[in-house]
Parts: structure tokens; sequence; C-alpha cells
């Protein structure tokens, strides 16, 4: 199931309460392109900032206007009850995966976070994607735990941060990843500006950012690669360096928010506080980096 382009779209906030309404045109934007899941409420959905209750009606939103199309939900906190919490609406309004960063306030040790994997997945009735996000939970994954976790029997997908940039050596590590991991289990990339390198290591999957927002070149970049051009999936991402120079310095969650912005898709500030999107000559810069790439 996880394959392909994953697109994450934003949770737009207006007046400190989710705009549904922008947050439906977002998904339905989405199902019109055809994309081949949709990440609601994870991280570009600011799933640490929202509420239970948010949580649970933007997933809920999310499948009810997906038209078929499959909906994972991002899990964690801090805290187990509210994991197994958010898990279990999750699973009520239909999603058809769950997804897992280990978030804690205090950086986990190893032992700590296959313990946190082993007990939530024995409550699961849908599959989870594992998410390796070290700039975020501080705590970055082994392969040899990614391939412990991976053995437990809901996880269908693991989620990593970074490949290696030298081609060699970013297959080398995925070859050996999926030898010692189920064949049920998928391997994806994030960090969208190293999607055509992750698909050409042997990724499986991209959970992207920008995908939420503008569906048609990430589709464009994922089928290239899924076809075997990995040539023409470079060349896509090259083009779109200046947004992904953008997405380093100021971060993808800020940047996207301000292009939805721009887009018209959202109102103003639409982050919740106290997050930004980017404004002033930042926001003006992004503004004439999309229309250089053609994404306006």
């Amino acid at each position: 199931m996880l394959r392909g382009l994953s697109a994450f779209p934003l949770t737009p906030i207006t007046n400190n309460n989710v705009d549904e309404a922008a947050f439906v045109h977002l998904i339905t934007n989405l199902v019109a392109a055809g994309v081949d899941s949709i990440g609601a409420v994870g991280s570009t959905g600011s799933y640490a900032y929202l509420t239970r209750d948010e949580r649970r009606r933007v997933a809920e939103l999310a499948v009810q206007h997906a038209e078929g199309i499959p909906v994972l939900v991002s899990i964690g906190a801090i805290r187990l009850d509210d994991v197994l919490a958010i898990a279990e609406d999750a699973q009520r309004v239909g999603v058809k995966a769950v997804m897992m960063a280990p978030v804690s306030y205090q950086q986990l040790n190893a032992e700590e976070v296959y313990t946190l994997y082993e007990t939530v997945t024995r409550h699961l009735s849908v599959p989870l994607c594992l998410y390796d996000n070290p700039a975020t939970t501080g705590f970055a994954f082994t392969d040899d735990l990614l391939v412990e976790i991976a053995a437990l029997p809901a996880v269908s997908s693991i989620k990593l941060s970074a490949v290696s940039t030298d081609p060699t050596k970013g297959k080398e590590r995925l070859d050996d990843l999926r030898a010692r991991i189920p064949a049920s289990v998928t391997i994806g990339i994030s960090g969208d500006w190293q999607a055509a390198t992750g698909f050409a290591a042997g990724c499986d999957v991209w959970y992207s950012v920008i995908g939420g927002l503008f569906p048609q070149v990430s589709l464009a970049l994922t089928r290239a690669a899924r076809a075997g051009n990995h040539r023409l999936a470079g060349e896509l991402s090259d083009q779109l360096e200046p947004l992904w120079q953008l997405f380093r310095i100021h971060r993808s969650l800020r940047v996207m928010a301000a292009a939805a912005e721009i887009m018209g898709v959202v109102g103003p500030s639409c982050l919740p506080f106290p997050l930004r999107p980017l404004a002033g000559e930042d926001k003006e810069h992004l503004h004439a980096v999309l229309k250089s790439t053609g994404l306006v």
C-alpha cells in the first residue's frame, strides 16, 4: 500500500482553529491529481500542535474526502496513553495506516524506542510506518534497530530521513536493509530534495511535503523514478533546487505554509502559534522561486 507518492498536506489554522474548508480543498486537490496515498496530520500537518479532538477531526475529514485513496496519519505523542488513544481514534475514522516517530521531551535510548514500538504495534489493527526523524526527535535509528522494529507484525514501512548522496553507498545500504527486513515492508524517503536520490538507491515511496500542495510535479518525479528513468527524476529534482534551498534554510513547513498563502488556498498565518510562515523579503523570494520553477 505505501508505495509511490505519499503526499502530506498542511493542516491550515485560522483564528486558532482548524480551517476545515481549506483542508478539504487541499485533500480534493490531491485526489484530483491521483496521488498514491495521503499523509494527513503528519509533520507538515502540524500534528504535534493539535489536540486529540483536532487530530481525530482532521483524520476524519481526510478519509471522508479521499475517495478511496489510502490515508495515513501520525500518532506520535509524548505519553503512551495519548499515542494509543490517538491511534484508536484514527482507526475508528477509517485510516488505512498510521505513522509514528519516537516523540519525547527527554531523548530516548534504543531500548526505550524498541519497547515503545513493540507496545504500540500490539494495539494496532492497521499497518504502521516507522519514522526516523532525528532532526525533530533527537533520536537517530541505527540500521540494526530499524531491522529489529521492522520485524514487528504491524510494521509496513520505514520512512528514512536521509540516504547517502553517494549513489553506490546509498544503494548498498538499502540493499542491505531490504535483505534483512520482511518483504512486505517498504522503504521510503523524506526530505524532498532527496527524493530522486532515494528512488535511485531503491526506495519504494516518497513521503513528500511538496506533494501536499504541488502533487503534479511530485507525481512526475515519482513516476519517472518508479519507471526506472532516474535521469529524468534527477533532472526534475534539479529544476526544483531553488525551492529545496529554501527548505534547507527555513524548514519545509514554513516554506509550504507561505506557498499555500501565495496560492490563495489558505489564509494568512495558517500555522499554529508560535510557528509562522515566511514573511516579508523571504516570502517575496519564495514567490519568485515558485514562478521561476513553474509552480505558479
